[in-house]
């Protein structure tokens, strides 16, 4: 008998190797319809996040309670492409309990008040977000070693407006030099001033100053600003540096950003900069920085740029008739500068 069966011949059997006739069952998660309502999530508690280190987040919840507990969580998928920064506020939900081993999720992250953020330089407009939810910024800048950056301190100025935050200066190691030529630089500009020699800092008054608030403590690197850190808050234990006796320069030792708690306020340390590129801020924003020059700016005619080829720009008027002073020369080239670093990357864009 010949192994191919006649293709005239009823073969019954045929139809057990007929796979029209084999039942195929549903995939129940392949033909289940995707739907577009996510859950309310509404028994979350809500918390703040102090730390976060990768992927994980540190946070508090039921703060100055009884209930009062930290956890450490994850982002939950729906939260798609938001981040979540040092400072926010936000929803969790899973083992809330903070027990050791407790895993919960981040679902939602609240309103933000301010955003502080940079570029990594004046050219790129891909913002780098340190803190949300400040409203005052520590500058800590050494009278010496490394040499105070006046140009850096004017950033973190305008940074510190554009966000709509407070600044406070605390210069160091004044035991080592004189700061009053450069906090002459900042005499039209309003706002508080601390000094300190040979790590003394005037703690009282700084953690006064602090509370209530949520402080964001920024500074070139080898300034002395976990030093600082360190002595407002002892059991922070923030890494700590000497500045390279050849370049001058500081060693970044601080790596991550975290909000430490002093008394009824928060101070969030973060990793020393060597730059603070202003890539993302409007130019209408520095001026308000400014003080002193903003006032006279209402006197300048519609669209002035405040720049040297501004013609009847009231600002340059008054700084070049002396009415501000060997001062005032000092800060309308403090924002110039800036103005024109930044008048540079709107045309490059």
């Amino acid at each position: 008998m010949s192994w191919m069966s006649d293709p005239d011949e009823d073969d019954g059997d045929y139809a057990e190797y007929d796979e029209s006739s084999i039942r195929v069952r549903p995939n129940p998660k392949a033909n289940k319809p995707r739907s577009k309502i996510r859950p309310e999530h509404k028994n979350a508690v809500s918390g703040r996040v102090f730390s976060v280190d990768r992927g994980r987040y540190g946070v508090w919840v039921a703060e100055n309670t009884p209930e009062e507990r930290q956890l450490v969580a994850t982002r939950a998928r729906e939260l798609g492409k938001k981040s979540v920064v040092t400072g926010d506020w936000v929803d969790l939900v899973g083992d809330t309990s903070g027990d050791e081993g407790s895993l919960s999720r981040i679902v939602r992250i609240q309103e933000r008040t301010t955003l502080l953020r940079r570029s990594a330089d004046d050219t790129d407009a891909v913002e780098r977000i340190i803190v949300a939810n400040a409203d005052q910024m520590l500058i800590v800048v050494a009278a010496a070693n490394p040499e105070p950056r006046t140009r850096l301190v004017d950033r973190y100025l305008v940074a510190a407006f554009d966000a709509g935050i407070t600044p406070i200066l605390c210069i160091t190691k004044t035991d080592l030099a004189d700061p009053a030529e450069f906090l002459a630089n900042f005499a039209g500009l309003e706002f508080r001033v601390f000094q300190s020699r040979d790590d003394d800092f005037p703690i009282e008054e700084i953690t006064e100053a602090l509370q209530g608030h949520t402080t964001v403590a920024v500074g070139h690197s080898g300034v002395g600003k976990s030093t600082l850190v360190n002595a407002l808050v002892p059991e922070a234990n923030r890494a700590i540096g000497r500045v390279n006796d050849v370049t001058g320069r500081g060693r970044h030792t601080s790596s991550s950003t975290v909000s430490l708690r002093i008394g009824s306020g928060w101070i969030v340390d973060t990793p020393g900069v060597r730059s603070f590129g202003l890539g993302h801020v409007d130019p209408a924003s520095i001026l308000g920085s400014f003080t002193d020059l903003a006032e006279l700016s209402l006197e300048c005619p519609r669209g002035c740029t405040h720049l040297p080829d501004s013609p009847d720009c009231a600002i340059i008027e008054h700084v070049e008739a002396g009415d501000l002073g060997e001062m005032g020369v000092l800060r309308l080239d403090s924002l110039q500068r800036l103005l024109t670093m930044l008048a540079a990357k709107n045309t490059a864009f």
